[in-house]
């Protein structure tokens, strides 16, 4: 099972302990943050002792090929965020392996969401057997809808979550995205199972 993926612009390799600053940085960034969690940017002492050691940790405990990556440039090797496959387990998901990310603000709006996503969801059928990926955001999120839906992902359902403080558009929901194999197959060509 691959831990590292490579699209055209971008190598997806897994997390070190040499990249807390870079990691620290995207989390602690306002603008990164501002639709995630409680919306707040994350001290840098939290990146430090609970957001990386417990990436780490992923890679021993969940199947080979899952878990949270770092996105470099191909190009410079400079850090441009972060892709995830996991077993979908958050807000009320039913199932399936979760897809997640987050990028610098400099790389918003050139298409590596984008091509990070689709990486990410053919190692999720090709490599990690996954029967169906699933995604979530926030209604208000159109740019991360339309890498969604540029990666095959298609809208399921709008839900409501208690969030335990308010962050803006919060209002009008979250939306789930998802992606069965037998779908991605129809597109892709044939897919061996595992």
């Amino acid at each position: 099972m691959p831990n590292h993926r490579e699209t055209e612009r971008m190598l997806i390799r897994p997390f070190t302990e040499a990249d807390l600053d870079d990691l620290a940085a995207l989390h602690g960034d306002p603008g990164v943050m501002r639709r995630i969690d409680d919306g707040r940017p994350v001290p840098r002492a939290v990146t430090e002792h609970d957001t990386l050691p417990a990436l780490l940790r992923e890679y021993r405990e969940l199947p080979a090929g899952a878990g949270c990556f770092a996105a470099v440039a191909r190009s410079t090797g400079g850090f441009l965020g972060w892709f995830s496959l996991r077993p979908a387990a958050s807000r009320g998901l039913a199932g399936g392996t979760e897809l997640g990310y987050r990028l610098r603000p400099a790389c918003w709006g050139r298409g590596l969401a984008t091509e990070g996503a689709r990486a990410m969801v053919g190692s999720a059928f090709r490599d990690l057997g996954a029967e169906r990926v699933v995604a979530t955001t926030m209604t208000v999120n159109t740019a991360s809808r339309r890498v969604l839906e540029k990666a095959g992902l298609v809208l399921v359902r709008t839900f409501f979550e208690e969030w335990p403080e308010y962050i803006e558009g919060a209002e009008h929901g979250d939306v789930e995205y998802a992606l069965t194999r037998q779908e991605w197959a129809r597109r892709e060509g044939p897919v061996s199972s595992r």
